[in-house]
């Protein structure tokens, strides 16, 4: 076989796993918007087939031998070219696939399946003890798991390879550091405004209305609806499940319409990064984004540096206005961006401020490190969750529902996901300054609905560009710099000021 015959195979099979992926993120989609309870337990099992079938695939030995024959050739001698990176990355993913078996893979599909159900009911109940045993037995398989990919280093920086390859937690805690440092001083400066009250904002809010409105603003922002979908769910979440098949979720507070319609674009933000990907590379790293925290870092763009401008209201409030019309009667467009960027320290992150928002985020951090460390354990979670709250925040849930419940992201075993979540604000801030130098006229072009040239922008740096660069890499070729947290702290300081 010549090295260009192995690669060609190599192609066919990464396209062939996709497709087992796809089918897996499907099932996964259904389980958390349409499954009834009853096929929870078959689901499941379901997962667990497919996810078995997938691992087999990613490791199969014949790979090893189609990498080693491609990789010795010309090939690779531009590191830079389609044919190498694609090789690198898959070089990367079969060496790590194969470190865990297909017996733990299996299981942690079959048992995520459930305890992603158990954990909805447990939320909606305020009942930690009944997610308790699930919660045991997922931090137990994840650290089997984080165990076999370090290979004796430390398991927690193993997962988190899973969602921000490079990084690791000591980087994060210096990230971490500087930034809580920042955000101590504005929560210190915003004390006028957290004696405020949201006025007329908290009303009655139809979920039909909230829908429609929901659907409307995603196509304005160039949401493609030919090639996806938004449903309703318990917590929002996107699935990119192929080509032209994009699904976003969201969930509405009938009190409250800015519950749902910034969890909306947040998930625009993700759908618009997966929909503007070559499809072309479906089914090959140059196909995919280098990492969550970029992921994250499209949909805390859209949500925030886009979504909570007075520009973007310019436009939007009128039409807010005119599907609620009772409630925002006596409301001003000015109180409503006014509203956006009050800063006022509370249990949830969901529907947290901007400056609050990554001290919820380094709680989670911090204690999931902790349970996978073995420094932790599930049964004493919730006491330190409310401690680290009372510490970082000022606060103190009343509740399990209120506190270590509120998220589902561990009872679907991931661990390590949540430092994304500020990667994607620091990597948006940076993102979104370096387009506004290449486009001053962009708040103008917001104020008047015109969202195409962000979104071709972004086309041009971070969509198309799959894994050609690694995030760190693509940040500092697009913006200039390394990824730092100062321009976040700017739109902080300009959000809250």
């Amino acid at each position: 076989m010549t090295p260009r015959d192995a690669y060609a195979e190599l192609l066919r099979r990464s396209r062939e796993r996709a497709m087992l992926a796809s089918c897996l993120e499907l099932l996964s989609w259904d389980e958390l918007t349409f499954l009834p309870p009853g096929g929870v337990a078959f689901r499941g099992r379901q997962m667990a087939h497919l996810a078995g079938m997938l691992h087999a695939a990613a490791t199969d030995p014949v790979l090893g031998e189609l990498l080693d024959c491609a990789s010795r050739s010309d090939l690779t001698a531009d590191p830079h070219s389609a044919t190498a990176i694609n090789l690198r990355q898959w070089r990367w993913s079969y060496d790590r696939r194969r470190r865990v078996p297909r017996s733990l893979v299996e299981e942690l599909a079959d048992v995520t399946t459930i305890a992603q159900q158990v954990w909805a009911e447990a939320w909606q109940r305020d009942r930690y003890e009944e997610f308790l045993p699930w919660l045991e037995r997922l931090v137990a398989l994840k650290r089997a798991e984080g165990s076999c990919l370090a290979q004796g280093g430390d398991p927690y920086d193993a997962l988190l390879e899973d969602y921000e390859p490079g990084m690791t937690s000591a980087q994060l805690a210096d990230l971490f550091g500087e930034l809580q440092s920042e955000l101590k001083s504005l929560l210190a400066l915003a004390g006028d405004r957290r004696r405020k009250s949201d006025g007329g904002l908290q009303g009655s809010f139809p979920i039909d209305r909230q829908h429609a409105l929901a659907c409307r603003v995603a196509e304005q922002l160039g949401f493609d609806f030919h090639r996806g979908r938004v449903d309703t769910t318990t917590h929002p979440f996107f699935s990119p499940v192929g080509p032209g098949d994009c699904r976003i979720t969201t969930r509405y507070s009938e009190t409250d319409f800015r519950e749902g319609f910034f969890a909306l674009l947040h998930e625009i933000g993700h759908g618009l990064y997966e929909q503007g990907m070559d499809p072309e590379w479906y089914g090959t790293p140059l196909g995919e984004a280098p990492s969550l925290g970029l992921h994250e870092s499209q949909s805390r763009l859209w949500e925030n540096g886009v979504g909570r401008s007075p520009a973007f209201w310019q436009y939007f409030y009128p039409e807010v206005q005119r599907a609620f019309p009772e409630a925002l009667r006596n409301v001003s467009r000015e109180e409503l961006v006014v509203s956006l960027h009050r800063v006022q320290p509370g249990v949830n992150r969901v529907r947290a401020d901007r400056v609050t928002y990554d001290l919820h985020v380094l709680a989670r951090f911090e204690l999931e490190q902790a349970l996978i460390r073995g420094e932790l354990a599930p049964a004493e979670l919730p006491d330190a969750w409310r401690n680290r709250y009372r510490e970082l925040l000022g606060v103190v849930p009343r509740n399990d529902a209120e506190g270590c419940l509120q998220d589902g992201h561990w009872s679907a075993g991931q661990f390590g996901y949540f430092p994304t979540y500020t990667l994607g604000n620091i990597y948006a801030a940076q993102l979104l300054e370096a387009a506004r130098r290449e486009l001053p006229s962009l708040d103008a072009a917001f104020a008047c609905g015109d969202f195409h040239p962000l979104r071709e922008w972004l086309q041009r740096h971070v969509y198309s560009r799959g894994q050609k660069d690694t995030a760190v890499e693509l940040i500092e070729r697009v913006t200039g710099q390394p990824p730092h947290v100062a321009p976040l702290v700017r739109a902080l300081q300009t959000s809250a000021g």
